[in-house]
């Protein structure tokens, strides 16, 4: 367990779901530190059969305000060189943990903190909620995934407007962009985003992870091969004991009644 990022894995009635909580007082800057722990928290809900979904959770006051900008300071251009790749890997490792990942964001989401949002599958927003990629303001670009996720997500035009600007985005604007898909009061994010991962303690393992990864694979490729993608994904999922189980419950018993074993 990280000192400032760990995963807690939920029992009871939130048994299934996994929180990857960023605790580092009093903003949650994304030093070296706290992104290494956050790739450790990755790898372990990757590996964790107990864990089907993942929430990403800053905490009530704020989700991430944005990497430790002291210690940037004091790194040179070959300092940057060495820990770009891991910094970007960090954040990758959450994009391809291979269940549904929800960001359940309060306060600021800014830099670093919004490329760590962009990693999820899905984000919840409080109401004052604030997102943004102001590091064009520090003479910088976003360098954790922010040029490439958030254009993916809002289109070109708007990524640049962003980037360009620096500006910061309210929780409204940030939903009819596209950039959050929820907006909630600021007490409610947390539980919403549990519930939305909740629904999917029992559901059919290996076809959610076939699901995320033909979209996401998808999105880089021509149409022509991304078919190609899902049609292999498809015809795998035949293996697999849940596939059987849930057609054979359809047959017998009609839609959404099939209990899954993860396999």
């Amino acid at each position: 367990m990280g000192e400032f990022a760990r995963l807690e894995v939920g029992s009871g009635e939130q048994a299934g779901v996994a929180t990857l909580r960023l605790d580092r007082p009093k903003m949650n800057a994304l030093n070296e530190q706290v992104q290494e722990e956050i790739r450790a928290a990755a790898h372990e809900a990757t590996a964790r059969d107990d864990v089907k979904a993942v929430v990403v959770y800053g905490g009530e006051r704020v989700f991430a305000a944005g990497a430790d900008v002291k210690e940037m300071n004091d790194m040179s251009y070959t300092d940057m060189i060495k820990r770009s790749g891991g910094l970007q890997s960090a954040f990758t490792a959450v994009a391809k943990i291979p269940k549904p990942v929800v960001a359940a964001i309060t306060g600021y989401a800014l830099g670093g903190g919004c490329e760590l949002a962009l990693c999820a599958d899905v984000r919840f927003a409080a109401e004052d909620a604030v997102l943004g990629q102001p590091e064009i303001l520090l003479g910088i670009i976003p360098g954790a995934g922010g040029t490439q996720r958030l254009t993916r997500l809002v289109g070109p035009s708007r990524a640049k407007d962003l980037i360009f600007s620096g500006r910061f985005v309210k929780a409204e604007e940030a939903l009819a962009i596209g950039l959050v898909d929820r907006v909630v009061a600021p007490d409610a994010v947390y539980q919403e985003a549990v519930d939305w991962a909740g629904q999917f303690a029992g559901a059919a393992t290996y076809a959610l992870r076939a699901a995320k990864e033909t979209i996401d694979r998808g999105l880089e490729v021509d149409l022509e091969t991304g078919l190609g993608i899902e049609r292999q994904q498809f015809a795998a999922l035949f293996a697999t004991e849940d596939r059987a189980i849930g057609m054979a419950s359809f047959v017998e018993n009609g839609p959404g009644k099939a209990e899954f074993r993860g396999r």
